[in-house]
């Protein structure tokens, strides 16, 4: 599949980030499953903090394609848009 900058979005982890937002989503419904429950907040809070590094894990998988796929190709080519992109992208992941 291509964008409106006709790069090629297609990425070796594509079905890995797949498989593992499929786990972080049956992960998070358990924890929403233990706050409807009442569960200790304890151990309600360690399963979030589970929940988070899953979400970061997947989000260095995607940018880790990135880089090795879309900004590969806009160095060759010189675009720069891709970079700029990046470069926000990342000061949000890191928020």
């Amino acid at each position: 599949m291509s964008d409106e900058y006709g790069h090629n979005h297609t990425h070796k982890n594509t079905k890995a980030v797949i498989n593992r937002l499929s786990r972080a989503i049956g992960h998070l419904e358990a924890v929403k499953k233990m706050v409807e429950e009442g569960r200790d907040c304890s151990e309600v809070l360690v399963q979030v903090s589970a929940v988070k590094s899953a979400i970061n894990n997947i989000g260095k998988i995607i940018l880790q394609d990135h880089i090795e796929n879309c900004v590969v190709d806009a160095v060759e080519t010189g675009d720069k848009k891709v970079l700029t992109d990046l470069n926000d992208a990342i000061g949000k992941f890191i928020k």
